[in-house]
């Protein structure tokens, strides 16, 4: 009988391929550089094939490597799912967990809900990573963090999800500017103010004012809330923003005025949403429930 690789070698080989470099993948798995070598060259011996080509600069994965990449990832995926069956049946929300929240939400409900999920959870440790929604998406269906409290409706591949609040979004104006922008934002479309591409905010603006990104034409984006409110305080154009950053106090010090968007996609649906068929569904859920708890008010 043939031998087989070992999780562990497919985990040497999924974290160089993260990493692209022999001694950040180890320092990253906590081992040494040389045992890690040894782990992708035995690896390479069992499998029979040579998946990655080294040089003093770059590591470079051959088309068979980048195959193998990609089954081990599944394999990987699989084995950490054993684990968390047994783990689910003793007590939920035990151990580690990625959490992912995308960048339009964490600056407004994190101060609110992480405090509640300790005191709900004392026994689970939270790694919590800021990221835009289509790589957490991605890092999500790669098996790279758990969850992610995201918001909806956006292309996420397949995901379950528990809605966690209904969060308005609120067209905003400087005092005495775009004076024609009506509660439909029909203004002049190059005054519609956005957030760069990969912020789902910036397709719920556009589906909200009845706009495509094609007809989008505005000449100034921002990559933050905080800069895309500057940009309308200097009569610069106008934009919408969700109603919790309002809540939070983003507009303090500043002459923008709010008007309701009166349009049936002014809002966005947030939610918590995970890999579909995730064994920790479950747990999720309860995960959910805390934050739905803590962004209401209801939690004690």
């Amino acid at each position: 009988m043939k031998p087989i690789p070992s999780l562990r070698q497919l985990s040497y080989l999924l974290a160089l391929h993260e990493h692209g470099n022999f001694g950040r993948a180890a320092a990253a798995l906590f081992v040494s550089q040389s045992a890690f070598s040894v782990g992708i060259a035995e690896l390479e011996r069992v499998l029979e094939a040579n998946l990655v080509e080294r040089s003093k600069r770059h590591v470079r994965f051959t088309p068979i490597g980048e195959e193998i990449v990609s089954r081990a990832r599944q394999m990987v995926r699989a084995a950490e799912d054993l684990h968390l069956v047994t783990q689910r049946s003793h007590e939920p929300l035990v151990g580690s967990l990625r959490f992912a929240v995308i960048p339009t939400i964490a600056p407004f409900l994190l101060s609110r809900t992480l405090p509640a999920l300790a005191r709900d959870w004392p026994r689970l440790q939270l790694y919590v990573r800021e990221m835009l929604t289509g790589v957490a998406c991605e890092a999500m269906g790669r098996g790279e963090i758990d969850c992610v409290l995201l918001a909806l409706p956006i292309e996420c591949g397949e995901i379950e999800s528990i809605d966690i609040a209904v969060d308005p979004l609120v067209l905003v104006t400087a005092k005495g500017q775009d004076a024609f922008a009506s509660p439909l934002c029909d203004a002049d479309d190059s005054r519609l103010l956005l957030l760069e591409d990969g912020h789902c905010l910036k397709e719920h603006a556009l589906a909200a004012c009845d706009r495509t990104a094609a007809e989008a034409d505005s000449l100034l984006v921002a990559s933050t809330l905080h800069t895309l409110v500057q940009l309308v305080d200097a009569g610069l154009g106008y934009t919408l923003l969700p109603q919790m950053a309002i809540d939070a106090g983003i507009l303090g010090g500043t002459r923008v005025e709010t008007r309701p968007a009166q349009s049936r996609h002014a809002e966005r649906q947030i939610a918590l949403a995970w890999r579909g068929g995730h064994p920790r569904t479950s747990e999720f859920r309860l995960l959910g429930e805390s934050i739905m708890q803590a962004v209401s008010g209801d939690a004690e």
